[in-house]
């Protein structure tokens, strides 16, 4: 579980977060929604560590990383996989070293395990025979399952997702959603994606957190998400404060 309580933080004497309040359950996949300059990326960089706040705690599994650093930051950063939203992938490597990488740098695997780990991984994607191929090689799509499979192969158990699929046309959007569905039910860890994509991200959401001027203002099922009387809600959904919402 991850526990978000008060978290504030201010760049230049500007309030970005202002006392966010938030739980995760285990395995659910939890979105973040919100129009840009909200502070979604600021929250998720506090989630992987990157940023401290002013005031406030955050608690994975029970333990508050706003007081760790070090390797004690980095024991619980080994829970975590990142998909960043441009891919970060290393332009000189090929996919199957991309993929291999964390394995490389984390573990003790022997080649052959960590040729079988990728391997699987990239199945896992539909990647399966681009191993050799380099990241210039492949479509933007491509980067995403690549940069996806990188993720999950140390098998966390917690997954963020940094608008994964900013710039992708509606047919790919939709592949990489039914991809961050099909991996979560295999490899059942919880995840949080940063996201815009409306109605889109209702389709792969257990629940859904609208973040509005730095505070979490509404969460909820979406269907509780789409139906909800609040302003501020209505109009990021529906680009109207009028009318009815249907989304489907």
């Amino acid at each position: 579980m991850i526990e978000v309580k008060g978290v504030e933080k201010s760049f230049d004497r500007q309030k970005v977060l202002n006392g966010i309040d938030l739980t995760i359950a285990d395995k659910e996949v939890t979105a973040i929604i919100g129009k840009s300059g909200s502070g979604k990326s600021v929250f998720l960089k506090h989630l992987i560590g990157l940023l401290k706040p002013e005031k406030g705690n955050i608690l994975i599994d029970g333990e508050d990383i706003t007081k760790l650093s070090g390797r004690e930051l980095d024991k619980v950063r080994e829970k975590l996989g990142v998909l960043f939203q441009g891919g970060a992938l290393f332009d000189s490597l090929t996919v199957f070293e991309n993929v291999a990488f964390p394995l490389k740098e984390k573990t003790k695997l022997s080649r052959k395990e960590i040729q079988e780990k990728v391997l699987q991984a990239l199945e896992d994607v539909g990647l399966r025979g681009m191993e050799k191929k380099y990241p210039a090689e492949i479509s933007g799509g491509m980067k995403k399952r690549v940069a996806l499979a990188r993720a999950l192969i140390t098998e966390p158990t917690i997954v963020l997702f940094d608008e994964p699929t900013t710039g992708l046309d509606p047919i790919i959007l939709h592949s990489i959603h039914k991809l961050i569905m099909m991996t979560h039910k295999k490899y059942g860890f919880t995840g949080i994606i940063i996201s815009h994509e409306i109605p889109e991200i209702f389709e792969i959401a257990d629940r859904v957190a609208m973040l509005h001027n730095g505070v979490i203002v509404e969460v909820g099922t979406p269907e509780e998400i789409k139906n909800s009387s609040n302003p501020l809600v209505r109009q990021f959904i529906t680009g109207s404060l009028e009318g009815p919402i249907d989304l489907f």
